[in-house]
């Protein structure tokens, strides 16, 4: 399975950069601030025809092709896809992008894989037998205190129409840890967090593909991924904390006093 993952993802890397810098991006917006662009949907059409070659009876979570409504048969493979997570990021020439992808069997995420094709940052876990970039094992953070961490986060869509939520939690970490960095691609915050360059991150209004990869790798890591208030509800819940473990209640604390849950 390793060896089809990574033909996975350099397959969708030699699209990503083919359209990268490009003046044919065709963007279009699913909503406010929510851009797809031909990179998107053309990296996608291609893995899904790679994995339906090796495995026809096969199910698909994905950003761009497949239905919203997500009904799981524990009888089925799923293959979470993100073809290209970061592309905001893509579409103005920052290169702070990847492709992710997990394969869940009997609800439980057994691979994961993200990959970066510009910097070539390719992380790759597999459940109980660790996490890993570029084939050398990762660990998270020993970081113990929030005050002396380093946070990422990223903000949903939505922070046009509910600022306070979003900036209330942000301005409480703000003041709470060392620093905050804001990348624009929730998968490879979470691969930073494994590697231990950051020692935890949190964002909500994440869907499945944006976070399945990066939860195991994270795990595999030696880190810990939770929802807001500390449960598993995290991989469609739409909200998570990933932490080195050992910040990971004082990161709850913050997000357990001030999250109101809201539909949007």
């Amino acid at each position: 399975m390793k060896k089809f993952l990574y033909l996975l993802v350099k397959s969708a890397g030699k699209i990503l950069l083919k359209y990268f810098n490009s003046n044919n991006l065709n963007v279009e917006y699913k909503s406010k601030n929510n851009p797809v662009t031909i990179a998107d949907k053309e990296t996608e059409y291609l893995l899904k025809n790679l994995i339906l070659k090796k495995f026809p009876n096969d199910k698909f979570i994905c950003e761009e092709s497949c239905s919203t409504k997500v009904e799981i048969n524990p009888s089925k493979r799923y293959w979470i896809i993100d073809p290209l997570d970061g592309t905001v990021n893509f579409t103005k020439g920052l290169n702070i992008f990847c492709t992710s992808i997990a394969l869940m069997e009997n609800n439980d995420i057994k691979y994961a894989i993200v990959y970066n094709p510009y910097t070539e940052e390719l992380f790759y876990a597999q459940k109980n037998f660790g996490s890993f970039k570029n084939d050398k094992q990762i660990f998270v953070s020993k970081e113990k205190k929030l005050k002396n961490s380093l946070l990422v986060t990223g903000f949903p869509y939505y922070t046009h129409k509910n600022p306070k939520q979003v900036f209330d939690i942000f301005n409480k970490f703000s003041i709470s840890a060392q620093g905050i960095r804001r990348l624009g691609s929730a998968a490879m915050d979470m691969c930073y967090v494994a590697q231990g360059v950051f020692d935890g991150f949190w964002e909500e209004n994440l869907q499945p593909w944006d976070v399945a990869a990066g939860f195991l790798i994270v795990k595999e890591a030696g880190g810990k991924v939770t929802d807001y208030f500390g449960k598993n509800n995290f991989l469609f819940g739409k909200q998570l904390i990933a932490s080195n473990n050992k910040i990971h209640s004082q990161m709850l604390k913050i997000t357990k006093k001030i999250y109101r849950t809201t539909n949007y």
